[in-house]
């Protein structure tokens, strides 16, 4: 059977994703690593893994849930199918803290800027 062609690439940003992987339990960076899969595989992604979320400039976040414990990391959309990872956290309480959305939207804009891409 022929392997499944990725619908989307996934990359990480500076080392944000990485140094917040890095410190999660195994079970946690096993689970991350299945959801990053699935997402660039599958063409409808379940909401329950990854989301856009309203109210920002197109960000987008990975949902994984361990046992009781939940956690997000944020991304978005470069060219089409290239899903940029930037910060994670582990969620707390109900509501996304506001200080990891403007990190993420500050990272956004900071690597549209690298790489010379400016809005019109």
């Amino acid at each position: 059977m022929a392997e499944k062609k990725s619908t989307r690439e996934i990359f990480y940003y500076k080392n944000y994703y990485l140094d917040f992987i890095g410190k999660l339990k195994p079970e946690v960076k096993k689970k991350f690593s299945w959801t990053l899969q699935l997402i660039s595989t599958i063409d409808r992604v379940p909401e329950k893994y990854f989301k856009h979320l309203t109210g920002t400039s197109g960000l987008y976040e990975v949902r994984v849930e361990v046992e009781s414990d939940i956690y997000r990391v944020f991304c978005f959309f470069d060219k089409g199918q290239l899903i940029i990872l930037v910060n994670g956290f582990q969620k707390k309480t109900q509501k996304t803290p506001p200080n990891e959305i403007e990190l993420a939207e500050k990272l956004k804009k900071q690597y549209f800027n690298e790489i010379g891409y400016s809005k019109k």
